[in-house]
């Protein structure tokens, strides 16, 4: 039960994401895959350089890190 509510909140707070910063971090982490992948791979899924995936998720990161997003998901680590 726990883990079915990780899931759709963890689906919940990407989705509060653009949807380009939302799949970067999916594919970077593989979230909903079956495995996680590299700066150059998300890059040539993008047609841009690994440094901008890098800063793309650096930036979707930061987002997640705003208490607004980050409470939703805290709750979670207490259990």
């Amino acid at each position: 039960a726990i883990q079915e509510n990780l899931k759709e909140t963890t689906t919940r707070v990407l989705a509060s994401l653009t949807p380009r910063e939302e799949r970067v971090l999916r594919m970077r982490f593989g979230i909903g895959m079956n495995t996680d992948h590299t700066l150059e791979e998300v890059g040539q899924q993008f047609s841009v350089t690994r440094e901008r995936i890098r800063q793309i998720e650096a930036k979707a990161l930061r987002k997640l890190k705003h208490p607004s997003r980050s409470r939703k998901l805290r709750s979670f680590l207490d259990q």
